[in-house]
């Protein structure tokens, strides 16, 4: 690797990115981050993840959401929400996540670039940057981390104030009075139900009969039902036929026949890898329709041996969490390193409101595979500890097999959600039985009390274990007749 400028170059500083740089920082090694703007993070830190989930907080928070059941519908924290309201807290917890990777690059040595990289050779990249300046480096491996950008079709006016990307849509100058989402996406559930509850007027267009495929179906009936009845109006099997730009406001015709007018149009109906500009022609990688790069899903290497990909470049299930664990493997693999490898079952978080969480298989899944199984449920409104935060939904959902007991998949819908699926994923992981959940005491009151009435919902109907069966003793007169036999 001495005949290279670094032994890693990795273009991209988003969630995979960062984790690989860090690891190939603590092994030693020559590591450059290269990222196109001038400051790192990529669209997780910038305009996906933690901005998203930043004004979730900010939303719930402001809006008094939580506490509308005991103090009623109207009740809020402050009275005007503006749209400075909800970026100040943004812009801080953004800088301080700038910040604190730029203390764990410079901790770790990682050096970094700020430009646009395209590859000229197998081993040489060259970065543009915004000065005009071109500069050619070399690697011994590559690691491709670009993330996605949004899809802009044509037939969608975007004019970044009235009809907006997902990246345009933080920017906003004032909240709307109404909102109209194209795509029943998570990024579209996710900010349609938030803008819901600041008591905006929310159409939430999807052009499938369903949404959100890969949950529980029967968790989605229940997401379904909670967000109609918080104001979500949800067009499912309307497909879009014209957007037009009227100036003041937005007007939108379905194939239907329908229109539907609103102040605001948020476009969220997928993603395209951002690889255009890395000319992969370069080094013989080739993109699906969707730009993004095939890889081995355990080392996450390319068809080209010494060029990986992680992230959301890849595909499913582009989730940040998944990628900073991609990164760590892709980086240890490149610099041949062993390494442990990806657990089997990893939690799906969408924070909507309600959130939404799973880990494992779900009822359709175990159908499907004809696994014989059976299931145990709990509403958070069983819990004392559901009474006291006043919720009135929520569902935990379990499953579990007949035949070795163990626990095959969960599926929370409610508050806390996605903090309470690590539960979950830690007894899936560890192979454990519904046997656990009976077994061990929950802290009382809290919501993972639900975890014990899931539980004990499912093993009242399981068959029992022979250790567990009640043998009867036999009566006297069938001891004496046993004794002549």
């Amino acid at each position: 690797m001495s005949d290279y400028d670094y032994d890693l170059i990795i273009v991209g500083s988003g969630p995979s990115g960062r984790s690989a740089a860090i690891q190939a920082g603590k092994l030693k090694r020559r590591v450059l981050v290269i990222d196109r703007k001038d400051r790192f993070g990529g669209v997780s830190v910038h305009t996906g993840t933690i901005p998203s989930k930043t004004l979730r907080e900010t939303v719930l928070n402001l809006s008094g959401w939580r506490e509308r059941s005991f103090y009623g519908r109207s009740y809020r924290v402050k009275d005007q929400i503006r749209a400075e309201d909800l970026k100040a807290r943004l812009h801080m917890t953004l800088d301080h996540e700038v910040d604190v990777l730029e203390h764990q690059f410079n901790r770790n040595h990682v050096e970094t670039l700020n430009g646009l990289a395209s590859f000229v050779g197998p081993h040489e990249i060259e970065v543009a940057t915004d000065a005009g300046e071109k500069t050619r480096l070399t690697a011994a491996k590559f690691l491709i981390a670009t993330g996605t950008k949004t899809y802009r079709p044509d037939y969608v006016p975007f004019n970044g104030k009235t009809v907006v990307d997902g990246d345009d849509f933080l920017e906003m100058a004032e909240i709307p009075r109404s909102l109209v989402v194209i795509g029943a996406g998570v990024i579209g559930v996710e900010y349609a139900t938030m803008f819901s509850a600041l008591d905006v007027r929310v159409t939430l267009i999807e052009p499938r009969e369903t949404f959100l495929d890969f949950i529980d179906s029967r968790l989605i009936h229940d997401f379904t039902h909670q967000i109609r009845e918080n104001g979500v109006d949800l067009r499912l099997g309307s497909a879009v036929e014209k957007i037009e730009d009227a100036g003041e406001h937005v007007e939108v015709t379905l194939e239907n026949g329908r229109h539907v007018r609103a102040e605001m149009l948020l476009f969220a109906a997928g993603r395209m890898g951002a690889t255009s500009a890395l000319n992969l022609d370069a080094v013989g990688l080739e993109t699906d329709h969707r730009n993004r790069i095939k890889v081995d899903r355990k080392s996450y290497q390319t068809s080209v041996p010494h060029i990986y990909a992680t992230g959301d470049v890849i595909g499913h299930p582009s989730l940040a969490s998944t990628s900073l664990q991609q990164g760590r493997v892709a980086a240890c693999h490149a610099l041949d390193t062993p390494t442990l490898p990806e657990s089997p079952w990893y939690p799906y978080g969408i924070y909507s409101v309600p959130e939404i969480s799973t880990c494992g298989m779900s009822e359709e899944e175990l159908q499907e595979r004809g696994i014989p199984y059976e299931v145990g449920m709990a509403r958070f409104r069983e819990t004392s500890r559901g009474h006291i935060m006043g919720l009135e939904h929520g569902m935990l959902k379990m499953l579990f097999s007949l035949k070795t007991r163990r626990v095959l998949g969960v599926q929370i819908v409610g508050e806390g959600a996605t903090e309470l699926i690590h539960i979950a994923q830690a007894v899936l992981n560890l192979k454990g039985t519904v046997d656990y959940f009976v077994q061990n005491t929950f802290n009382y009151p809290t919501l993972a009390e639900a975890y014990k009435i899931a539980g004990l919902d499912a093993f009242n109907r399981m068959p029992i274990p022979d250790e567990f069966k009640v043998r009867k003793k036999p009566s006297e007169p069938a001891k004496k007749e046993a004794k002549k036999a």
